[in-house]
């Protein structure tokens, strides 16, 4: 390895002189980066020096009000990730409950932050979430009174407005102990049923288009969250029977929840609850138009099957999605079942199945993730008109894959690809269909026999004969 490529082990060898100029150089006019290095020097003092830096910061954003930009909206996180890894790995070891109080304050910041940017690509909300992550990984280690944590999580999910307290409960449920969950379920229930306060009502004030009156939405509001929070303290003390009273009959039905609610009777030694809520949604789900993959429905059905050691139906439901999907994941499961030999003889079934599949890039996907490339090599040449060239960001992969053994197929793809881009005009595409013309043309020493296809030299020419006026596209081909 050059010893001037830059990593960590040539600048050691730079030594603490050369290496702070040139940090001292890096910094200079980037106020977070500064903010940064001060942050670890004060750390590398005492945690609590580190964390009144880590506090003055966090006042300081709370201060504010002009909106963030996009771009500011990413510096920002970039600045509160390394906070949240210096709390992490220099704070947590000597003072997990400083530590704690530092991620719970950061997480108060969102409310403020999330009014003054546009977060609809979730970037301050991860992180939000990678915070209750690292609380989460603390919540063993915390010293704290266990009624004073209860309350403050209680209080904290009755203002949870942008979402950044969802996990708390579950995170913090090492740290609380069953003591504090029943605090939490008791403020609950006795909260359920209380008055309406002046700030719950002020929430709702000046909406219109409801019938409901301010009082009627600020109590809907507080049951929903109320009734959340004590399905997460059932759910932390493996309370099925109360996680599942939560929901209507109905309810268990969707196919987002009965999954879950079958993997907590699973692990509560109930499978013949488990597949039974597992079996009235399949039932109501087939019953729909079956174009959405119900992955985690046939996985949690699949689970009980083999709970209850039925495994004449659980082979055949594995089979059955292996149909419906080609999903290898399951025909790997349904081989396990089968003896040596008849395992063979139904690999040879299902490969005949991906052939014949009227998805043709299921069937390209299942060979890529088997992996089968000698199978993907009879796919794309047996079907090779069915491929279209906009599907390029599973064709390319693809392509590149098979032209390790299977040129032919590859160039295949990358013709179908190329046309694309010319046919429909695609300028913005020109240049990866010239690289794939590039391609094609190394491709062209190792194929023998094109089979019915046009050899390399007349597809170059039926391109120019159509396309020939595409300078854009030519001029990325000759250059």
């Amino acid at each position: 390895m050059s010893k001037t490529a830059l990593n960590k082990k040539n600048l050691v060898t730079l030594g603490a002189d050369v290496l702070a100029d040139l940090l001292l150089e890096a910094v200079k006019g980037d106020a977070a980066r500064q903010r940064q290095v001060r942050r670890v020097l004060s750390v590398d003092q005492t945690p609590e020096e580190g964390a009144s830096d880590i506090r003055k910061r966090f006042a300081t954003l709370r201060r504010a009000t002009s909106f963030i930009s996009w771009k500011g909206q990413r510096t920002l996180a970039k600045e509160l990730t390394d906070i949240i890894d210096l709390i992490e790995t220099r704070i947590a070891p000597d003072a997990p409950d400083l530590a704690f109080d530092l991620l719970w304050s950061l997480l108060g910041l969102s409310p403020s932050l999330q009014e003054r940017t546009d977060d609809s690509n979730g970037t301050i909300g991860s992180v939000m979430g990678c915070a209750m992550h690292a609380i989460e990984k603390l919540a063993p280690h915390l010293n704290l009174d266990t009624a004073t944590l209860a309350d403050q999580v209680f209080e904290a999910l009755l203002d949870n407005g942008y979402g950044e307290y969802d996990d708390a409960i579950r995170a913090l449920a090492p740290a609380v102990g069953n003591d504090g969950l029943e605090r939490m379920k008791s403020r609950a229930k006795a909260f359920m049923d209380a008055p309406i306060t002046a700030e719950e009502r002020a929430r709702y004030q000046g909406i219109y288009g409801t019938r409901k009156t301010v009082e009627e939405m600020a109590r809907d509001s507080r049951k929903r969250k109320l009734e959340m929070m004590l399905q997460n303290i059932a759910d932390c003390q493996g309370d099925v029977d109360a996680w599942l009273a939560k929901y209507t009959p109905e309810q268990l039905t969707f196919h987002t929840i009965a999954p879950n609610a079958a993997r907590r009777l699973l692990d509560a030694g109930r499978p013949e609850e488990a597949l039974k809520i597992v079996r009235n949604s399949l039932a109501k789900q087939n019953a729909r138009d079956d174009w959405f993959d119900k992955r985690d429905l046939d996985q949690a059905h699949f689970d009980c099957l083999e709970a209850l050691d039925r495994k004449k139906e659980l082979k055949a439901a594995l089979w059955d999605r292996f149909e419906r999907r080609l999903c290898s994941e399951s025909l790997r499961r349904y081989l396990k079942f089968l003896p040596d030999f008849d395992d063979e003889e139904a690999l040879d079934r299902a490969k005949a199945k991906v052939l014949q599949h009227s998805n043709i890039y299921s069937a390209l996907v299942f060979c890529i993730d088997w992996p089968d490339m000698a199978l993907a090599n009879r796919l794309v040449l047996s079907r090779a008109e069915e491929f279209d060239g906009d599907v390029y960001e599973m064709l390319t992969p693809a392509a590149e894959r098979l032209s390790e053994n299977y040129p032919l197929a590859a160039v295949l793809l990358w013709r179908a690809m190329i046309c694309f881009s010319l046919d429909a005009a695609r300028s913005k595409r020109y240049g990866h269909a010239a690289r794939h013309l590039a391609a094609c043309a190394i491709a062209d020493a190792e194929i023998d026999d094109y089979r019915e296809h046009a050899d390399h030299n007349s597809f170059l020419a039926e391109l120019r004969a159509s396309h020939g006026r595409k300078s854009a596209f030519w001029s990325r081909v000759e250059s």
